[in-house]
């Protein structure tokens, strides 16, 4: 048995867990800053960071204490090092720095995205190759899957994320944030045909998102109907972003010969993107919905895979903003 503490602090999100054997949770807890950055519209970077100090340690104990384990029984420390924001990754990895040399466990890295992907396959057998479809408020990115650890890019937003479009279509639209399940609520009594938006495209690399242009036509939609209503046009906008990702994906899919397909990130919950993945010809792996947002649970889970095969990681790691596969 290998027992690996999970941290995650890419973003707004602290979370801590035990794992068991890359699979197995026995605690996680994730603390939820959104009501902090709501005012702001998004995440405020620096506030972010600041929030993540106090939250560590009171959900360390929380989990030490609901599991019934003990310190020492703790094998390695597993922390997301990337991508995400500077501050919020550099409060997370000096906290597992810190447990690491205080425990004399070893510390072991953790991509971020590549976690999301995981925990879609916690617990689960999907085949592979798989393509690997990471939507959340930071990421839009389409992957060759041909193992764990074993990636191919093929395609990546070239500017917003599907979450972070969400979000700020919701502020055009006068909601609060985060935007993304406000957005789908009024959107389920909107009707999705009548506003014909339609996302960029981005020529020399077709399996590539754009959604910057997206946005601008949305606003000019607001502009120049100002009694449009909000219902509709969430829906209609919400249609065009998810009938964009699965023609990718489709196509994803006969250019790879891919077996199964695995769907990790925020938006993953969203029941609409559910209901369309469905349509798909190949199994689609969903995580449960607590693994969807940022949690420490695929951290550690990813993180044991990543102590086995890769081995520990030195105390030198430093935060990556941005990693490319």
């Amino acid at each position: 048995m290998v027992l690996i503490l999970g941290i995650e602090t890419t973003c707004d999100e602290t979370g801590v867990a035990l794992v068991e054997d890359g699979y197995k949770i026995i605690s996680h807890h994730v603390l939820s800053q959104a009501s902090r950055h709501e005012k702001f519209g998004g995440v405020f970077p620096e506030l972010a960071s600041r929030l993540h100090m106090p939250a560590l340690p009171l959900l360390f104990n929380k989990i030490l204490e609901e599991s019934g384990r003990e310190l020492q029984e703790i094998d390695a420390i597993a922390v997301a090092y990337g991508p995400g924001l500077l501050g919020a990754l550099l409060s997370g990895l000096q906290f597992a720095k810190g447990l690491s040399i205080g425990l004399k466990k070893p510390l072991v890295a953790v991509n971020h995205v590549e976690a999301h992907l995981f925990a879609a396959s916690m617990n689960r057998s999907p085949e592979f190759p798989a393509i690997g479809v990471v939507v959340s408020g930071g990421h839009t990115t389409l992957l060759l899957i041909e193992a764990i650890g074993s990636y191919g890019v093929l395609g990546e937003t070239i500017d917003d994320a599907i979450g972070e479009s969400f979000d700020k279509v919701a502020i055009m639209l006068g909601l609060s944030y985060p935007g993304g399940p406000l957005i789908e609520k009024i959107a389920a009594q909107g009707d999705p045909s009548l506003y014909p938006f339609r996302s960029g495209k981005v020529k020399e690399r077709p399996l590539s998102f754009s959604f910057s242009g997206l946005k601008t036509a949305v606003l000019q939609m607001l502009k120049n109907h100002p009694t449009a209503k909000a219902s509709d046009i969430a829906a209609s906008f919400q249609e065009c972003v998810f009938k964009d990702l699965l023609f990718k994906i489709s196509v994803a899919l006969k250019k790879t010969g891919a077996r199964s397909i695995l769907v990790g990130g925020g938006v993953a919950n969203n029941k609409r993107l559910q209901g369309l993945l469905q349509d798909l010809p190949l199994p689609v792996f969903l995580p449960p919905p607590e693994l969807t947002l940022d949690n420490a649970a695929m951290i550690a889970g990813l993180g044991y895979h990543n102590l086995i095969h890769k081995g520990p990681s030195p105390l030198s790691l430093e935060p990556a903003t941005r990693i490319a596969f």
